[in-house]
C-alpha cells in the first residue's frame, strides 16, 4: 500500500524548523535519506528513529509504507523537509506477492482471513486477463484500512471499530503490473492457493493490496498481498537505501541540490534572474517547462535556489531555498 501523505512535526514549546539541540552540537546537515525500511515499522516509526540518529526533530517522511511492507523510504532531514510533498507525488515501483485464494478484512496478510475458494484452477491465461483489467489508468477503490481521511477521522480507524462505509473510487495509474512466476501452494487452513509474484510500477496514491483484492475478486477466488518491497519512489532506489543500523554507524545524506536535480526538471538561470528569484520576482519561465510540474532552479554557481512551477509562464514559487 502507498499513501502519500508528508509527515513533519514540531514539538510542543518549539517553533517550526527548530530543534532542541545542546548548545556546541553540530547541526545535521539538510538532505534527504534514503532508508532501507524494516518490516514491522511504520513509517513514523522510522521517522523517530532518524530523528535520534539526525539529532534534529525536524524529520518527516514522503510516502508511507505499511508495516509489513519494506523497502524504499525517502525521508527529509533539516531543510529538505520542504522538499517531501513534491516527492511524494512521484512514480513508484514495487516488487511484491500476491495470493489467490483468500480473502482478510485488510486486503494483507495482517489481517483475518475473511473467506477461502480453492484457486488451483485458475489459469494462467485467466491471471493475465486479469492483470491487464488493472493496467493504466484506472479507478482504484482504497482499501478501508487506510489511512484516507473520511469527515476527519481515518479510514482505518472507522474500520476498526466496526463502522460500516464505503470510500470513493480514485483515478491512478498502474503503468505496469507484471507476473513474474505463479505458485501453487496450500494455505493454512488447507485451501489450495496460488502464490503469484509480481512487480507493479504506479503512480502516487495506488494502493498495491487493493490491486491484490480486485485481481482475486475478479477470479473470483478473492486475494490478498502477502509481502511488499518498494523498491523504488521516483529516482531513488534501493541501491541509495540504507538500513536504520547502517545509519546508525554513518548518516548518510544526500545534499538538497543534488536530491532536487535527481527528482525534478532542471532550470539554470543567470546571476541576474537568481537574485530576482530570492527576491520574490516572477521570472518568465521557457516554454519546455509548460505542464513539467515542478521545476528545480539553479544559479550559474550551481546552488539550489528554488522549486517552481510555470504559471501562465510565469514561475511560481513551491519552496525557496535560496
Amino acid at each position: 500500500m502507498t499513501s502519500d501523505t508528508t509527515s513533519t512535526h514540531t514539538p510542543a514549546g518549539a517553533s517550526p524548523g527548530t530543534s532542541r539541540r545542546p548548545e556546541g552540537r553540530t547541526p545535521p546537515p539538510d538532505g534527504l535519506v534514503v532508508v532501507d525500511k524494516p518490516s514491522g515499522f511504520t513509517s513514523h516509526d522510522v521517522v523517530a528513529k532518524m530523528r535520534g540518529i539526525a539529532r534534529t526533530r525536524r524529520v518527516g517522511h514522503a510516502g508511507t509504507l505499511d508495516p509489513m511492507a519494506t523497502g524504499v523510504l525517502v525521508l527529509g532531514v533539516g531543510r529538505a523537509t520542504k522538499l517531501l510533498g513534491h516527492l511524494a507525488l512521484t512514480e513508484k515501483e514495487y516488487l511484491g506477492t500476491i495470493r489467490l485464494g483468500q480473502t482478510t478484512l485488510t486486503d494483507d496478510a495482517e489481517g483475518e482471513v475473511t473467506a477461502s475458494t480453492d484457486a488451483s484452477r485458475i489459469t494462467r491465461e485467466a491471471i493475465d486477463t486479469g492483470i491487464a483489467k488493472l493496467t493504466g489508468d484506472i479507478m482504484q477503490v482504497p482499501s478501508k484500512v487506510s489511512a484516507i481521511k473520511i469527515n476527519g477521522v481515518r479510514s482505518y480507524k472507522r474500520a476498526r471499530e466496526g463502522e460500516d462505509f464505503d470510500l470513493p473510487a480514485r483515478p491512478v495509474t498502474v503503468s505496469s503490473f507484471t507476473v513474474h512466476d505463479v505458485r501453487a501452494a496450500v494455505a493454512a487452513d488447507g485451501t489450495p492457493v496460488l502464490d503469484l509474484v509480481v512487480s507493479v510500477v504506479c503512480s502516487s496514491g495506488t494502493y498495491i493490496r487493493a490491486l491484490a483484492r480486485d485481481l482475486g475478486a475478479d477470479l473470483g477466488v478473492g486475494g490478498h498481498l502477502t509481502a511488499l518491497r518498494r523498491t523504488r519512489v521516483g529516482p531513488y532506489g534501493l541501491d541509495q537505501a540504507r538500513t536504520l543500523d547502517q545509519l546508525q554507524k554513518e548518516l548518510a545524506v544526500m545534499p538538497i541540490a543534488e536530491a532536487a536535480a535527481a527528482a525534478f526538471p532542471r532550470w539554470d538561470v543567470d546571476a541576474k534572474r537568481a537574485r530576482l528569484l530570492a527576491n520574490g520576482v516572477l521570472l518568465e519561465m521557457p516554454g519546455e517547462y509548460a505542464g513539467a510540474g515542478p521545476v528545480a532552479v539553479f544559479d550559474p554557481d550551481g546552488r539550489f535556489l528554488a522549486l517552481v512551477e510555470n504559471q501562465r509562464g510565469r514561475s511560481k514559487s513551491l519552496a525557496v531555498f535560496a
